[in-house]
Formats: structure tokens, sequence, C-alpha cells
């Protein structure tokens, strides 16, 4: 047999194809960002020809698929599905879209991004950006087993056999359970976990199951945890792992490359006219592969002759590859000068499979070209572009010029993270980047994603903007990374209308450890200063773990109120320069009903911090930000949104000392509990507040330097006058807004200002 060829191109999908399986030679199961799950089947044989039917179409993005192998039960098998919306859908292959499933499983808490099922037809597997996965019987659509134990996302599942489930996670670990929820074994690999399979029995390797994750490293286990082999090759993050009948193993990667490997060596790559090729899939009963990527595209290779796509549309694949861009900060810097010209090509062959060489075209383009061993050749695999469409200033950063280098505010007393950003880099590859880079949970990947979107809004090559009215902080306008895909010709959408904003923000991230880490060393001190009074003896210590060992799972309204009362203690009386961690944890317990009812019931905390001087201009400052940013999370509950109404005019005051604060961090918090007031007053018929806010926000354009300050506090003035047309007069005419608006603007030159400013430069015109 020779190397695999393109045997079909499935066209339909109009999103991402986020996961594939091959269950039988003449049908193929999609998912994809564009809503839907596709049954595709076999039409006529030579060449493949396939159709396809919308088995599923729901409201949020599909990302993860499996099926459920035949039984007495269930003669054809199930595909299972799921994504955003949290919900698995279960379903027989020939229910018309429309039919109710067999089942939708409900119990996920987050986007579900990994399914798998059992040999046997038994047993359901899930996993979850909640850091939990799950197991579900066949047939008995009840209860799930949660499988505990996970500190991030658990981004792969397999039912490995009747007696073990095995996982892969964000945290950088491999767990097997039993299927009722026994943690059997935790191995620690080098990355986090995107990929897991089972390997065949009697595997020449020794192995059992083989990982893969962001380190673009492919790795052969045995059951006991003890590490075989690594295969090296790819060059980015591998999304996907299969195997075939006999041994051999096939990868997907953001490399844009498939791999296939046999006896430890990669023996063929397939490169595709994408960014990302997100998922592979193997057909047992003929060896064929089955693709989905970024261009919307599944994709189907082969080694049987008989079934090869016909010769033009083998040519049109490669020369799609051929012409694909390629964005020069995917491969690293270029010195033009010291690349080969074309000669090299014909006098030089590759040492290994997949091995990329730059040329310097004649034409002074540089070509990306891959060594196939099969062929014995280079195959020009696309063409280095340097900063494709993007036009304007460069900004300098670590020695290389980006379009954007935005500031990233992760942990309160250190200076922002830099994240930079070119217009024809993929933000989703960016982001995802960014929290390895710095060691951030996979939690932040949308709100990184979002927030480079958002900030370059209206400059985003060929990219959709976010929905109208959507929040900017938030994770409901995720980024698709097929559209980087597009060819820069096409012009960016048309920029959605700001304002007025219409979702509340809140500062819910945290590392938990730290900031318990950091306490408990501020009460060593204490105890050390023989200040018996203020510290926690080790008992209270134990409290507190406690408390926030829940507020990492999530269960942040679980908190007992005797740990409660103790982060209080910690953060309203303890000598200032040592509240900021229990400042930090009370930010936490305000985002969530029942602390808060406790706290303002029992507590009558507002009266408690202003009492500890937290908002007099002498206090740390890290201390003020740290409580307004609390402040701004009363607006993520029913009750806080009544407590944080109820005591407007003392909040207002605490904070108007520091309007014009240069502390970038306290500011962009003002601005943020400014924003949700405005989001609140929407709602309220108060005219006073409102003019309150207009002119407090006035002084903070007036004089703020920092950009996403800046913004912020235009997005809650714009807001504030939608509210009327009495309001912008009194903006325009009492307040001078239109002044300080043009003043921000001036100092902040970004797209996302200048836009917002336009908006409310139409509203005070009247």
């Amino acid at each position: 047999m020779g190397d695999y060829k393109l045997s079909a191109s499935l066209r339909g999908h109009e999103d991402d194809v986020r996961s594939v399986a091959f269950p039988s030679p003449g049908t193929v199961v999609s998912a994809s960002r564009d809503f839907t799950v596709r049954l595709w089947e076999l039409q006529s044989p030579n060449p493949p020809v396939y159709d396809s039917t919308i088995k599923t179409h729901g409201k949020e993005f599909v990302n993860s698929l499996a099926i459920v192998p035949p039984s007495s039960a269930f003669p054809e098998g199930l595909v299972v599905s799921s994504g955003k919306d949290q919900i698995i859908d279960v379903r027989q292959p020939r229910k018309a879209l429309g039919d109710d499933a067999d089942a939708l499983l409900i119990g996920h808490g987050s986007n579900v991004c990994a399914l798998d099922a059992s040999q046997d037809g038994k047993l359901i597997v899930s996993g979850s950006w909640d850091a939990s996965a799950r197991v579900w019987q066949v047939g008995k659509w009840g209860e799930s087993t949660v499988l505990d134990g996970h500190t991030a996302s658990v981004w792969a599942v397999l039912a490995y056999d009747a007696a073990n489930i095995i996982t892969g996670c964000a945290d950088k670990e491999i767990r097997i359970f039993t299927p009722t929820g026994k943690l059997i074994r935790s191995i620690q690999t080098g990355d986090v976990v995107r990929a897991l399979c089972r390997l065949p029995a009697g595997h020449p390797s020794g192995a059992q199951f083989a990982s893969a994750g962001n380190d673009a490293i492919i790795r052969l286990w045995m059951m006991n945890g003890r590490q075989m082999y690594e295969l090296h090759g790819h060059e980015n993050f591998i999304y996907s792992l299969a195997a075939f009948p006999d041994g051999r193993l096939v990868s997907s990667s953001e490399d844009r490359t498939v791999r296939i490997w046999e006896n430890r060596q990669c023996t063929q790559t397939i490169t595709h006219p994408a960014i990302s090729v997100w998922t592979v899939a193997v057909c047992a009963e003929n060896g064929d592969i089955v693709t989905g990527a970024s261009d919307r595209i599944v994709r189907i290779f082969t080694r049987a002759p008989e079934r090869y796509a016909d010769p033009a549309a083998i040519e049109q694949f490669n020369d799609d590859v051929k012409s694909s861009s390629i964005p020069q900060q995917a491969v690293g810097d270029i010195n033009k000068e010291k690349l080969p010209g074309p000669e090299f090509l014909t006098q030089k062959s590759g040492t290994k499979e997949g091995q990329v060489q730059m040329i310097l075209e004649t034409n002074g383009n540089v070509s990306a070209y891959q060594w196939s061993m099969a062929g014995n050749e280079w195959v020009n695999v696309g063409t280095v572009v340097d900063q494709a469409g993007s036009s304007g200033r460069k900004i300098s950063h670590e020695g290389k010029e980006y379009d954007y280098v935005f500031d990233v505010d992760i942990e309160d007393g250190k200076p922002p993270l830099k994240l930079p950003y070119n217009l024809s880099q993929n933000p989703y590859e960016v982001a995802t980047k960014f929290c390895a880079d710095n060691k951030l949970p996979l939690t932040y990947l949308d709100q990184v994603t979002n927030f480079i979107v958002q900030n370059t809004q209206g400059q985003t090559l060929g990219q959709p903007s976010a929905p109208q009215g959507g929040d900017p902080w938030g994770s409901d306008a995720r980024y698709r990374p097929g559209d980087a895909g597009s060819a820069p010709s096409q012009l960016p959408a048309a920029k959605p209308k700001i304002l007025p904003q219409t979702e509340y923000l809140d500062i819910f991230t945290a590392n938990h450890k730290a900031i318990i880490k950091k306490l408990q060393e501020f009460n060593q001190a204490l105890v050390s200063e023989g200040n018996k009074g203020l510290s926690l003896n080790p008992f209270n210590i134990e409290q507190l773990s406690e408390a926030v060992s829940l507020m990492v799972k999530g269960h942040v309204q679980k908190v007992d109120p005797v740990a409660i009362d103790l982060i209080v203690k910690a953060a309203t009386t303890w000598p200032p320069e040592k509240r900021l961690p229990a400042l930090d944890l009370l930010r936490l317990l305000f985002a969530a009903e029942e602390p808060v009812t406790y706290l303002t019931t029992q507590s009558m905390i507002l009266q408690q911090l202003a009492g500890s001087g937290v908002f007099e201009t002498t206090s740390p400052l890290n201390n003020t930000m740290m409580a307004v940013r609390a402040l701004s999370n009363l607006f993520r509950t029913t009750i806080g949104r009544a407590i944080a109404s109820e005591d407007f005019n003392d909040i207002h005051k605490s904070v108007n000392p520091f309007l014009t604060s240069s502390n970038r961090n306290l500011i962009i918090a003002v601005t943020t509990l400014f924003i949700n007031y405005s989001v609140l007053l929407t709602g309220e018929n108060n005219a006073d507040r409102v003019l309150s806010l207009l002119d407090s926000l006035s002084k903070v354009l007036d004089s703020v330097t920092d950009s996403e300050a800046v913004y912020r506090a235009l997005v809650a003035t714009g807001t504030l006058l939608c509210l009327g047309s009495d309001f912008c007069e009194a903006g325009r005419d009492i307040l001078n807004l239109g002044a300080a608006v043009e003043k921000a603007e001036n100092r902040v030159r970004e797209p996302r200002v200048k836009n917002v400013a336009a908006e409310i430069r139409e509203k005070l015109k009247g």
C-alpha cells in the first residue's frame, strides 16, 4: 500500500469542524461550530461521493462527538454529541432532524469538550471545562457518576475497557478511574493533555494508550503509569489522536498537518490548507482516515487506489495547500538573506518525514516546502506572509514588530502581562499560547480570545465582529478560528453598535493557591510578632483552606459562615499591608448569593469595609483596588444588585477620591464598577444617580491615560446616554462630556476607543 491520498472532500459545514467519527466505510459523522452534527453517507464508490443530512441543529457550537457501537437495544448504535450548551445529545443515526433525541444528558456546568463510548456499548464518558468527567450508562439515562479530582478543564476522555476510564486534563495530569468513580492512578505529564487514544493489544511498543497536547509530543503509556516512548515531529499543539487496528497512529495538529506514525516514526505528513486540523478518526474496517479542520471541510484520505478522489480533485487539494498563506509568526523569524534559493530543492534531500525548509523564490516570496519520504521530494505547502493585510504604525516588543501589544492584568500587585498580536494571526491560537506561556488556567482562554477580537474590532481580517450588545469581557462572542483562514482580500465585517452595554461584568478569576499561601504567610508573621488577637489558629487556617477548595471547584455558595467571618476579620482588621489576600477572597465571596446574603445581613460588610479605612487615600492602593473589584462582583447576583442599588450613594462616595488615580488596576476596577452601575440604571428611573455617574465619568475621561480604563469609562458613559435625550443634553451642555470624550480619544488612539467615541458623539448631537 502506498501513501494516503485524498479520497473525498465533504463540504457543507459553515464553521470549524471540531470532531469526526468514522464508524463504517460508508458513513462519516461530523460535529461543527456551526451548531450542527452531520451524517455523511457514501452515494457512489469510484470516485467516492458522499451526501449529508443534518442530525442535530442547536443554538450553540458542537465540539465533541462519540459513537456508541450497535447493540440489541440500539442495532444501529448511537450518535452522541455535545458542546457549549452543556447538554449531551444521544440519538439513533436514522432519526431525522426534529425528532426527539433518545436521551438528553444533563449534569455538566460548562462546555462539554470531550466524549467517548466504551467498546461494549455500555458506557458514555464526557469531559468538560467544568473540571470534571462523568460516566453515563447507556439505556439508563438517569444520574451520572462524577470523576472528581481534576483542577482544570478535562479535554480528553477514553473509555479504555470495562474496568478503566482514562481522562486527560489541562492540569497536566492523566487520571485512571474505575467506572464507579474511584481514582486508580494519576500520571504526571509534561504538558496539558488534549488527546487520548487506546492502542490495540500487543502494540509493538508494549504501550497500552497514547496521549498528546500542547508540547507537540505524543507519549505512549502503560496502564501502570510508565511512559514507554515519545514521538516527536509536530511543531504545534496536537488536538487529536487515533489508532489503526495494526498499531499505527494518526495525529492532527495546529501545525496544519495530519501525521501517520509507524514503529515510532512519522511515515507521512498530510498538510491541510487550514490553520487548525482539529480532529482525526480512523475507519477500523478499511484503514481510511477522516479529518476536520478550521476551513470547514471534512476530508477523507485513503491508501487504496480504488478509493482515490478523481485526479482533478487531488490536484485541487494540492494546489490549495500550495497556495495557502502561512503567517510569518507561525514559523518564527526568517532572514531572507540566509535562505537558499529554489536550486536547494533539487540538490539536497530531507532527513526526515515532514521536515520543513524555507525557500526564497525568484520573485522574492518565501515558500515553505515539506519533505515527503515516500515521494522522495520537497512538496510546496504554502507561502509565508508577513503581517498580511495589516497597516499602520507597528509596536516593538522583545525585538519584533506587532500591530498591537496589549496589557493583560492577571495578578494583583504585579505588572500586567504583555500580549502581542498581529492581524494576520489566529486569535484563538495566540490566546492559547498566551495562556500556556504564562501558565494561566485554561478557563481564561475564551476571555483572552474575546479580548483580542473586541480590541481589534473593525481591524481583524476576514472575521465577523462580536454580536451586538455582547459583553466584551465575557464568553458569549467567541472567536471562530476558521475565519482566519479566509483570503486576506476579504473586507472586515461591518462594525456592530457597542452601546448600550447590556451585561454586567465580574472579576471572578483567581489564583486560589497563591491567595491562600500568601494569607498563611501573613498569618504566620502575625504569630511570630506575638499578635495573637489578630492571628488565626491552625484550625482556622484549615477552615479557610477548605473554603478555598470549594472556591476552586466553583462552589463559592457553599463556603461556611465561620470561614466567611475569618475572611472578613483578616480583610478588615489585619494590618493594611497584610489584608490583600483576604480582600481577594472577599471579592470572590461577593459574587455568590449565599455569602452576600450572609455578609450583608450578619456582618454589615459594606460598613465594615468603609470603617476599615480601605477607601481612604492613605490605604494601600492594591487594597482599595481589590475592595472596588469586590463591589463590582455584587452585580453578579440578584441580592447583590439590590444591595448595590440601596447603597449607591455610599459606594459612589467611597470611590470618588480615586477617579483620577494613576494606578492602572485601581482605575480599571472603578470604571468596571461604573459600567455595572450604568447597566443597573437602565432598569431604574433615577435621574440623580445617572447625572452623578456621568459627572464622575467625565472626570475619569478628562484625565486617565490607560487605554482599558478609558474604554470602559466610554462604554459606561455611552450606556447612560442611551437612557434618553435629557441626559444627552445635560452631558453636552452642563457636564461638557464632548470635550472629555475628545481628550480621551486623542490620548488613546485605538480602534475600539474611536468606535465607541463616535457613537457617543452621535448621541450628544441630539
